[in-house]
């Protein structure tokens, strides 16, 4: 199972009308400190994925801007409200009231390996 594999898994855990942060499933998923590692994985998703990447966030409780992903932001933000998250005027969600909180044994199934965090770029693992 590759790095982006480990994100991905946990990402379709995100019940509609929560959010999680980067670092959040970074810390899930076992790759403390990797938030870029999950903005990479997340990045390779197609808009129109069954993976609910509109769900994460960043660590400040807003969407975050790609220069890459022309209307991204505004089709994220669009599918949050759509979910029932509301939006400050400065565009920051609460995240005291819409963080998910899952129960870490609630996302280690059987069949997830410890995380290796010799990854390459594309969640590869790379040979030790």
């Amino acid at each position: 199972m590759t790095a982006y594999d480990r994100i991905y898994a946990i990402v379709r855990q995100i019940p509609p009308g929560q959010v999680a942060t980067y670092g959040q499933i970074a810390e899930l998923a076992n790759y403390p400190r990797q938030a870029r590692l999950v903005g990479y994985a997340l990045y390779r998703v197609a808009i129109a994925s069954d993976i609910p990447w509109h769900r994460v966030i960043n660590a400040k409780g807003a969407v975050s801007e790609s220069p890459f992903r022309q209307g991204s932001d505004q089709r994220q933000r669009s599918l949050l409200e759509q979910e029932g998250i509301e939006f400050s005027k400065a565009g920051i969600i609460n995240l005291r009231r819409y963080r998910w909180q899952p129960e870490p044994a609630d996302l280690q199934p059987a069949d997830l390996p410890p995380a290796d965090l010799n990854c390459d770029e594309q969640g590869e693992q790379s040979a030790s």
